[in-house]
């Protein structure tokens, strides 16, 4: 079957099909490790995820890069500010490496959590100094790039169209207006490739134009030349990552090699967060931590990223995710339900939701659809092992782990009561034995909106966190 994709080059959905043989070539940019990566990034992974899962479950192999950016990303993207990861090292007072290896590390186990597939290639900018040298080398030798007193730059007069990917008239730039005119620059859009670093900067190599280091954009486009070669598939990101860096990538490619270097770019819509924008003054910015602090399992949140399409903004409350928590419970039970199941499904039914599933997510990865499928088999009429066959096998879609079902089960009824908590259960278990019930009552709803259920069994109280 055909699988139809979203292009924000053509700005149109098409049929994809791999350049060459069965494997996808992918290129995915990866985290600025200089802190906790949020929720919002974290969509950006899940659609990741799911695109490569879309693609095995269609049979094809994959040759996937993810870089983690461990130097050059400065805080604007218009080449201005303190490079990321040296005010990170700054503010705690580490090593830039020690910073990078604590939130790569953090970040990683993250993505575990999630059940994300890490990329067949894992890229660190710091190990890719040469290629990108080799790269802005071959840009000054085309004549694309120029040398200023603050380091090289892309000279964008040179391009046959700029920009092709954001469709924005140039002086609608976002990274123009964000910049002061730099009277050396040839226009005031070019952008740094090389910058040269000033004596107090931390990291810093060697190059032709003495000591230095490299712009944000260069890294994506070496890494993805050395491991995927001039053009390639797919590249995925955030729709933040359109009107500049990826634009830019694309620039730096086009100087090089003459060629747009990925046949498909593929975005994936803003996280709202109540209704709004994320930001640290409106201290919204949720980590997966803060998420199981309030009994949202990183699953869950897996699975509240499904309720919307990747290209729709999707809003994040409190409430929507804990209510899709709940949902997640109901699918394992129903999983376990089908598993136990003893009637038999015809064949023909079977085929029919492939069919319909299979259809759904090569649709442009319409997971909400594809969800509201594996809804309809868990409240099928009949309970059968072949329905459950079946999630297992959507699941690898999905990627929620539904074969471990039970151990989720079992595992959310083992709680560790804050002390709090434990304080009122002693509290009403006086009130009961003295037969206050009106006391007993108050301090059970007290308990219950705290978020704990409390149950009155003939083995004794039993406490469970409510989701």
């Amino acid at each position: 079957m055909n699988i139809q994709f979203y292009n924000t080059l053509t700005r149109t959905k098409s049929e994809f099909k791999p350049m060459e043989g069965n494997t996808v070539r992918i290129y995915s940019c990866g985290p600025t490790v200089y802190s906790y990566a949020h929720i919002g990034n974290f969509r950006a992974y899940i659609f990741m995820d799911t695109l490569r899962r879309v693609l095995q479950y269609n049979g094809y192999n994959l040759k996937h890069v993810m870089n983690i950016t461990d130097v050059g990303h400065l805080e604007s993207d218009g080449d201005e500010g303190e490079d990321k990861m040296e005010k990170a090292a700054k503010k705690e007072n580490k090593d830039p490496y020690e910073i990078a290896k604590y939130y790569s590390d953090i970040f990683f186990r993250d993505m575990g959590r999630l059940n994300i597939q890490t990329p067949e290639i894992i890229s660190k900018a710091t190990d890719h100094i040469a290629e990108m040298l080799e790269f802005v080398q071959g840009l000054v030798k085309n004549g694309y790039a120029y040398e200023t007193s603050k380091g090289i730059y892309f000279d964008i007069s040179k391009l046959d169209k700029y920009p092709v990917l954001s469709n924005r008239k140039l002086d609608e730039q976002i990274a123009g207006a964000r910049v002061d005119v730099d009277e050396e620059k040839k226009n005031p859009y070019d952008f740094a490739l090389w910058i040269k670093a000033p004596e107090n900067h931390i990291m810093k190599w060697d190059s032709p134009w003495g000591l230095s280091y490299p712009g944000w954009h260069i890294e994506c486009s070496a890494m993805g030349r050395k491991y995927l070669g001039d053009e390639f598939d797919i590249h995925t990101g955030g729709i933040d990552h359109i009107p500049t860096h990826h634009e830019n990538e694309i620039a730096q490619s086009k100087g090089l090699t003459g060629k747009i270097p990925a046949k498909f770019w593929m975005h994936v819509e803003f996280l709202q967060v109540d209704g709004g924008k994320m930001s640290k003054s409106l201290e919204n910015i949720y980590t997966l931590d803060d998420l199981q602090e309030k009994g949202i399992e990183p699953l869950a949140y897996k699975l509240f990223c499904f309720t919307a399409h990747y290209r729709t903004k999707l809003n994040f409350t409190f409430e929507n995710a804990l209510a899709t928590q709940k949902a997640l419970m109901r699918l394992r039970e129903g999983f376990i339900r089908q598993s136990e199941g003893t009637e038999k499904i015809e064949s023909t039914e079977i085929k029919e939701y492939e069919e319909k599933f299979l259809a759904t997510i090569n649709d442009d990865m319409n997971m909400p659809v594809a969800i509201g499928i594996v809804w309809d088999i868990i409240r099928h009429p009949k309970q059968s092992k072949q329905l459950a066959e079946l999630l297992l096998k959507f699941d690898q879609v999905l990627g929620l782990d539904l074969a471990n079902s039970q151990k989720y089960i079992d595992e959310s009824k083992k709680i560790e009561l804050p002390e709090e908590i434990q304080e009122l259960i002693e509290k009403r278990k006086k009130a009961r034995l003295e037969k206050d019930w009106a006391l007993s009552d108050e301090i059970r709803d007290i308990i219950q909106s705290k978020g704990y259920i409390v149950k009155d069994t003939k083995a004794g109280i039993i406490v469970e966190k409510q989701f």
